[in-house]
């Protein structure tokens, strides 16, 4: 079976100049079939900003009314998107930068009101708005354009089927990407960040967490070393490798190779 890398890189990676480059360097140089979702959140928080409109994130999510809506389909979208995609071509990548709507790649639906823990530890119920939960993946869809010698660019917007986009994160749209596609190559998913992998300390760079199973996800969520978005990616990466991906790694941006970072296994 073809190997297939799926890369996830986040908003403070693909917006800033310096790493953007090593990261589509070596993300080029990746010899295998390959993918990338991209995030842009820092982006989109700017904009918002400077259009006056005020961000709110639970549980490393952002709660996305009608005009953040418009504000991220703006961002990741276009802008972030279309950048990535244009310097990909640049390297000789014949990248197509897409949303879950393109092609109906990626199905989500509105997420329903819930029941989430605060930062100060309390509850409360939140409705994130036009936020998606991912149904399913395109795999097939996927599988033949990446066939073909085109490396796909997801942005996280997904569709309902009804004619409206939704704000996904990233890290699920990864997974789930990753899940479509495992039956047709070997995959491997790495996320990416500004960090050597998952760490017991955050101020500490040599505190990495080499390895993270469903046990010691839920030891270190309840004792606080995991916590904020950190605990979405975990749960899409355990998901992904139940669902016959065969490695997922998070690491630094400069470490693609998957030779460092913390390895997530059964």
């Amino acid at each position: 079976m073809q190997t297939l890398t799926i890369i996830k890189v986040g908003g403070k990676i693909v917006e800033d100049e310096t790493t953007l480059s090593q990261l589509l360097k070596d993300f080029s140089a990746i010899p295998s079939y390959k993918m990338l979702v991209h995030g842009g959140g820092r982006s989109a928080t700017k904009l918002a900003a400077e259009l006056g409109l005020p961000t709110t994130m639970i549980g490393g999510r952002r709660v996305t009314d009608a005009d953040m809506l418009r504000i991220v389909t703006m961002v990741y979208g276009g802008l972030v998107n279309k950048t990535i995609v244009a310097r990909l071509q640049a390297c000789g990548i014949n990248a197509l930068g897409l949303t879950g709507a393109d092609m109906d790649a990626i199905r989500s639906h509105r997420r329903v009101p819930r029941k989430v823990l605060l930062d100060d530890g309390t509850t409360a119920t939140v409705d994130f708005g036009f936020v998606g939960d991912v149904d399913r993946a395109n795999g097939q869809m996927l599988a033949t354009l990446i066939q073909q010698g085109i490396t796909p660019v997801m942005a996280p917007l997904t569709h309902d089927g009804a004619g409206n986009l939704l704000n996904t994160n990233a890290d699920t749209i990864a997974a789930t990407s990753a899940m479509a596609l495992a039956p047709f190559f070997d995959v491997t998913l790495i996320y990416c960040f500004e960090h050597k992998g998952v760490l017991r300390n955050p101020d500490d760079e040599s505190s990495v967490i080499p390895l993270i199973n469903e046990q010691l996800f839920a030891q270190y969520s309840a004792d606080g070393t995991i916590s904020g978005g950190m605990i979405p990616k975990i749960e899409n990466a355990l998901q992904a490798i139940h669902a016959g991906v065969k490695r997922v790694i998070i690491t630094r941006a400069d470490a693609i190779d998957g030779t460092e970072g913390t390895t997530i296994h059964n």
